[in-house]
């Protein structure tokens, strides 16, 4: 009876659904309440099959499901919660990905730090991107491997037992006590991890964070599917007849925007990419320096998924450690890598730089002819060798359009992979497929790279690559036009609220080629003690936003992204992309981007009322 209650309900919502639901990449951030974004959306559309209320108006009307897609959106959280009713069992103990393979690397990672045995039980054969020994060489997880003809055929274990399906068995899992973690693979759309028994409800939250960080959710669009099959509605298929014609695309324009040669990598997200990217060398280092020492450099105030990233990395691999390197405000990146280097050369340890250029949030370029010089010095190890030389790895979201590696490319002679976020200018914030690519010098990782791609089946969705063929054709315009609106509106603040501090690239390095249309925004402040100046400064950041998205809620929203196609983005890296940051290098300074269609006039007649209130 609940079965077909349920059933019944989701054939409803989808026909009823919000255009939205499919289309953003981030849903109602007008209703978000950070403390609640887990469970809030939830919890109103439990009230609301309560009431068999499917109206388009009402799920329109519902708040932020989680805080960003990689994390979860609405309909993830609504495949999650038909999985879970026609299962009894809670919500949050139904987690959906893109990747088939994630989960139960999750799993793997837990039981890494728990020293907890796990058993991996399948039937049939496993899948063929589950590549067990570079699981367990490279990322240094461990388990034991177990083929059965049935379920019923499950042994007790002294750890977790993990069973995958490959039947799509998700709707009716028939969860065996034995079972601790189902991860039932969904062909061409990911899998659905459900989580048995309060005994392993303590894993939920860290397998919710490993979605977060190292690849997404199920797409919305294969979430429709998913949702579809389960309600006995025909589905669609993504017409694969123009798969390799859109990849063909993608790959070329990537081409012509980098000045690469070799084919780009396509990820299913920018962290996704940064994630192969990461195990990818490692796994290169472990091959071709052996017993040596890793070092994964990064500065501690970039943005958080990159910084929490490499940190959760080098935590699970013992010659592996995390480098700080120091970018913004008073340091220089160039000082910084020259330092750091000397000192890595020294152990003859393996160097693998994390940069962004701009920098975030202070949009600051370094000296490059500098950075180059830094980054190509010969130098010796501590017995007089010659040290290995860096790779530098190179986030270039802000600025996709610069060409740091094609021949003539300022970077073309240093091991140089680069790395851009799809949510952002190649999508114009309509998927979040990210890509990489490699300069001459560096064109044989890829192949390390790719491995470690497949390996997580993190690969671009053909949805996603589709998006991408539309949308980067126009991209390097789009950024132009942006810019031009942000550098007018810069000029406007300045000219408006001249006490205010902008971090912004100067009309020099415009000149260069970086058109950002990112800028950060230290408000003036007062009070006679540090505590009191800083409480003012942040009150009065939060004041200037809640106006905006008050006073042009169509346009303004608060929001981490960046690149749309319209309006005008607002946030706060300290409460946003630098959560995970430690406490002492965030930033409590607004940042705002802007898009190539907005209107412009509004927004500074908005400002100035601000500027005349304070």
């Amino acid at each position: 009876m609940k079965e077909k209650k349920v059933l019944n309900y989701i054939k409803n919502v989808l026909e009823n659904l919000p255009a939205d639901w499919l289309k953003l990449t981030t849903h109602r951030l007008d209703i978000y309440n950070e403390e609640l974004a887990k469970t809030h959306f939830l919890q109103q559309f439990n009230n609301l099959y309560n009431d068999n209320n499917f109206e388009t108006s009402a799920l329109k009307d519902l708040p932020t499901a989680f805080d960003y897609i990689r994390l979860g959106h609405p309909l993830s959280s609504v495949l999650e919660w038909t999985i879970a009713n026609l299962n009894d069992l809670k919500p949050e103990n139904v987690i959906s990905f893109s990747s088939r393979t994630i989960p139960v690397l999750a799993i793997l990672r837990k039981n890494l730090f728990e020293n907890k045995f796990t058993q991996i039980v399948y039937t049939g054969e496993l899948p063929q991107y589950f590549d067990a020994e570079a699981i367990k060489t490279v990322y240094g997880y461990h388990f034991e491997l177990k083929k059965i003809n049935s379920k019923k055929n499950i042994s007790e274990f002294d750890g977790s037992t993990v069973f995958i399906s490959e039947q799509d068995e998700s709707d009716s899992a028939d969860l065996n006590p034995k079972i601790d973690f189902f991860v039932s693979i969904q062909k061409h759309l990911g899998s659905v991890l459900l989580v048995n028994g309060e005994r392993n409800e303590d894993y939920i939250s860290e397998i919710q964070h490993v979605r977060r960080r190292e690849t997404i959710a199920m797409t919305p669009a294969d979430c429709f599917s998913a949702l579809q099959q389960l309600a006995g509605n025909s589905t669609s298929h993504h017409d694969n007849s123009n798969v390799e014609v859109n990849k063909t695309n993608v790959l070329d324009s990537i081409k012509t925007i980098t000045s690469t040669k070799a084919e780009a990598l396509l990820a299913s997200s920018g962290l996704s990419m940064q994630y192969a990217i990461m195990m990818g060398l490692i796994d290169e280092a472990l091959e071709n320096h052996k017993g040596k020492n890793i070092k994964l450099v990064v500065p501690p105030n970039c943005y958080g998924g990159t910084n929490d990233q490499a940190r959760r990395v080098a935590d699970c691999i013992d010659n592996v450690e995390i480098v700080d390197l120091l970018v913004d405000g008073d340091n220089d990146m160039v000082q910084s890598i020259d330092t750091v280097l000397g000192q890595i050369a020294a152990e003859d340890a393996v160097p693998y730089i994390i940069a962004e250029i701009p920098t975030n949030p202070r949009v600051e370029v370094p000296d490059l002819e500098n950075l180059r010089d830094a980054l190509s010095k010969e130098r010796k190890t501590a017995t007089g060798e010659v040290a290995i030389d860096p790779v530098f790895i190179l986030d270039q979201t802000f600025c996709p359009n610069v060409q740091f590696l094609g021949d003539h490319g300022i970077l073309s002679t240093i091991r140089t992979i680069s790395y851009v976020s799809g949510s952002k200018f190649p999508s114009g914030g309509k998927c979040t497929a990210g890509y990489c690519v490699a300069n001459e010098k560096a064109e044989a990782l890829l192949d390390k790279i790719e491995k470690h791609l497949k390996l997580c089946d993190n690969q671009a969705t053909d949805l996603q690559v589709e998006i991408l063929a539309k949308q980067l054709p126009s991209m390097n315009q789009r950024i132009k036009d942006a810019y031009i609106n942000t550098r007018e509106f810069v000029n406007f603040i300045r000219q408006t609220l001249p006490e205010a501090k902008i971090n912004f690239v100067s009309e020099e390095l415009a000149q260069q080629g970086f058109t950002p249309s990112v800028f950060s925004l230290d408000l003036p402040t007062k009070g006679t003690t540090a505590e009191e100046r800083e409480a003012y400064k942040r009150a009065l950041n939060l004041q200037l936003i809640d106006m905006m998205i008050g006073e042009i809620p169509n346009e303004s929203k608060y929001c981490v992204s960046y690149g749309q196609l319209k309006g005008c983005y607002w946030t706060i890296p300290a409460t946003s992309t630098q959560g995970t940051t430690k406490e002492a290098d965030k930033d409590y300074i607004a940042r705002v981007s802007l898009s190539p269609d907005l209107d412009l006039e509004r927004h500074k007649k908005v400002f100035l009322d601000f500027v005349e209130q304070i």
